[in-house]
């Protein structure tokens, strides 16, 4: 997994090996050795590699771009898969993503929409502190 995200990472950034080594402080033949998988970095090197591309260390890692067809997010963003939508609309939120969130049983979920950006789901408490928030700048 690390080596096919650390080229993925390279590559869509538009980097070379000589290009990446170099922010990095090695040569490049040791960043090559990182992409076949001859060699790991150490702990410190990983963090820098996930510093340039803005992405989180435990993905860099372990992210599996097969599960979702794209490559590794950038930090803070989560895919957490596909959902189907039931025939009344109901959807299941993938466990993941309740327990990142921490969506409870029994929580009320305010669904928002953009027409240009799509839909957006938040807890009826933190939608209700976001307006209070507002409220007390434009007022």
């Amino acid at each position: 997994m690390f080596q096919d995200n650390l080229i993925s990472l390279r590559k869509l950034n538009n980097l070379s090996q000589e290009e990446l080594a170099d922010r990095l402080n090695i040569s490049r033949q040791t960043l090559s050795k990182y992409e076949t998988g001859e060699s790991l970095p150490d702990i410190e090197k990983c963090k820098a590699i996930a510093d340039i591309f803005g992405v989180s260390l435990d993905d860099l890692v372990n992210y599996e771009s097969a599960d979702s067809g794209l490559g590794v997010p950038p930090r803070g963003k989560h895919i957490f898969g596909m959902v189907k939508v039931g025939d009344k609309g109901q959807i299941v939120i993938p466990a993941k993503a309740r327990k990142l969130f921490q969506i409870e049983p029994g929580d009320n979920l305010i669904v928002l929409g953009d027409e240009a950006q799509g839909l957006a789901i938040i807890k009826e408490k933190d939608f209700l502190v976001m307006v209070e928030r507002f409220q007390e700048i434009a007022f």
